[in-house]
């Protein structure tokens, strides 16, 4: 049985492909990129903003063409697009043959299985995976770079994006378990570590009740192997002093930060119903004005 996968969306996203691409490689499918050879094709969805949601409609009618030109049986459609509006895609899309939602991922076999029977599948539920118990990813960025996902979900409630909706409320993953993949990533040789989140600065305070970014950081920098560490999907309220401080004495950190521009703008963040405040950052008894490099905008 071979299947073929197509992902949209964030980095994110792709952590969830990698591993729904373990699971079935353990399962014994075989894994194609040619969707004229696939039995059985998924795409993972993005939905976050009106033209990711077109181009996951487009990408899911465009593959199930293979239904009557290729050896297709099946369309399977995964991701934020069928967190929140799987039921419509079911009832509105004759092409798909099963859903899966954020928090359904392990369900991935079974419902390939069920859908191979003649089923239409709905297996969308609450979105709160455990990325600590997953199986292990197959991964499909370079051998040297990888992301690893070190919390999910979001807490804010901003006036324009679903994430909570669709991805549930922030959890952050257990440090032990960040730590034993990082681990695993640099035995296969991986140089650069890509750590993402919703909002990587807020980790460890919804499971330890403190931030815990830096401290996690001290001790994934203990590991042998990765030349550079790369924060993607940070944010000004919890960017610590400490953070800072280490980011600026540990030459392994990428000279990179992924920062929202409009939280420079306070009139921005209202519109956007964002709690974060305007306020300079302190580090060593000094105010830091975060300012936009103008010649670092494109």
């Amino acid at each position: 049985m071979k299947v073929g996968m197509i992902t949209l969306g964030c980095a994110k996203n792709t952590v969830d492909t990698e591993i729904m691409l373990g699971e079935l490689r353990a399962k014994g499918y075989e894994l194609t990129n040619d969707p004229a050879r696939a039995h059985l094709l998924i795409i993972n969805t993005c939905g976050f903003i009106q033209a990711a949601k077109e181009e996951s409609i487009a990408s899911i009618l465009e593959m199930a063409e293979w239904k009557e030109k290729g050896v297709c049986r099946g369309i399977l459609v995964s991701g934020c697009l069928t967190q929140r509006y799987g039921q419509q895609i079911l009832e509105e899309m004759p092409e798909v043959d099963g859903v899966l939602g954020t928090g359904t991922l392990g369900q991935i076999d079974e419902v390939i299985k069920r859908v191979l029977a003649g089923e239409r599948v709905l297996a969308v539920a609450d979105p709160a995976y455990d990325y600590d118990t997953a199986p292990k990813r197959l991964r499909v960025t370079p051998k040297y770079s990888a992301y690893v996902k070190i919390a999910e979900g979001c807490d804010h409630r901003c006036s324009y994006c679903a994430i909570p909706l669709i991805r549930g409320a922030y959890r952050s993953r257990d440090r032990n378990s960040i730590i034993r993949e990082v681990q695993d990533l640099s035995r296969e040789g991986v140089q650069e570590i890509n750590l993402i989140a919703q909002d990587v600065t807020r980790y460890g305070l919804d499971r330890y009740g403190r931030l815990g970014l830096a401290s996690l950081l001290q001790d994934l920098l203990q590991i042998e192997g990765p030349a550079w560490f790369r924060l993607l999907y940070a944010y000004p309220t919890h960017f610590s002093p400490d953070l800072i401080d280490l980011m600026r004495k540990e030459s392994r950190f990428v000279e990179y930060i992924d920062l929202p521009l409009q939280h420079i703008s306070p009139r921005l963040l209202r519109e956007m119903r964002r709690p974060d405040p305007a306020q300079p950052v302190l580090l060593d008894s000094e105010a830091v004005t975060l300012e936009p490099r103008h010649d670092a905008v494109h």
